[in-house]
């Protein structure tokens, strides 16, 4: 495939890397440095784009990249409420379009085993939950898209949680989620449910970028070819 990086900081360099040793191509690389490459004549050239950047500058790429019709994997966290308007333009333009906040392999199979575990502890309120996560000092957006997602499958679980906050609180229908940033730290979250007797612990913790970056390839090479919203359950088989 012909790829476009749409960011090109630490984890674009990880994508290259992985990709390429795939046999694959980049053909573009855009970074803060070389905006003026972000252009329609440019990112059309490519069979698909991995859009990496931050919550400020996300959803303007993903519009631009759709519009120009161009298959698009994105793991930028931070712009989901203007995800209905992308995947809604992804439909109007008949184009391609991927989303996740976590790409790792490992995180999205630990995912499944939350929601699970959240099933099977919801009829016991004598469990409260709580979730901790940790990135490196350079992540800016907090809680990470991935411990939202972690939280709004345990949310969909329990009617006893009305919503998630990113503070410590008194309130028992709010889901705590305590973010900590420190490096090095590619990236760890942990979910705990706590009772008079027990405590029932999952824990994800990343080593470095690569599987992210592996993910996200193996996105693009999912979407390569298709049109249509799909996620990493798609591209993992997971009913």
């Amino acid at each position: 495939m012909k790829v476009a990086l749409i960011g090109y900081g630490k984890m674009g360099r990880t994508i290259e890397r992985i990709a390429t040793s795939r046999g694959h191509e980049i053909i573009l690389r855009v970074g803060i440095e070389n905006l003026e490459d972000f252009t329609a004549e440019q990112v059309t050239a490519a069979d698909v784009a991995i859009e990496f950047t931050g919550p400020e500058s996300a959803y303007s790429n993903l519009q631009f990249l759709l519009i120009n019709k161009v298959p698009t994997v994105c793991g930028s966290t931070g712009w989901l409420q203007h995800l209905n308007e992308i995947t809604s333009l992804c439909a109007k333009q008949d184009a391609a379009f991927l989303y996740a906040s976590n790409f790792s392999l490992g995180v999205n199979i630990f995912m499944e085993i939350n929601k699970r575990l959240a099933q099977l502890l919801a009829p016991y309120p004598q469990y409260d939950v709580a979730m901790e996560e940790v990135h490196h000092t350079a992540k800016l957006d907090a809680p990470s898209g991935t411990a939202i997602t972690l939280a709004e499958q345990i949310l969909a679980q329990l009617s006893s949680k009305q919503g998630w906050v990113n503070e410590p609180t008194e309130d028992k229908s709010a889901l705590y989620i305590r973010s900590l940033r420190q490096d090095p730290a590619p990236g760890t979250h942990t979910v705990t449910w706590t009772s008079d007797i027990d405590d029932i612990a999952i824990t994800h913790t990343a080593h470095s970028r690569d599987g992210f970056a592996l993910g996200a390839v193996l996105a693009a090479e999912f979407i390569h070819g298709k049109k249509g919203i799909f996620t990493m359950k798609d591209v993992l088989g997971i009913a």
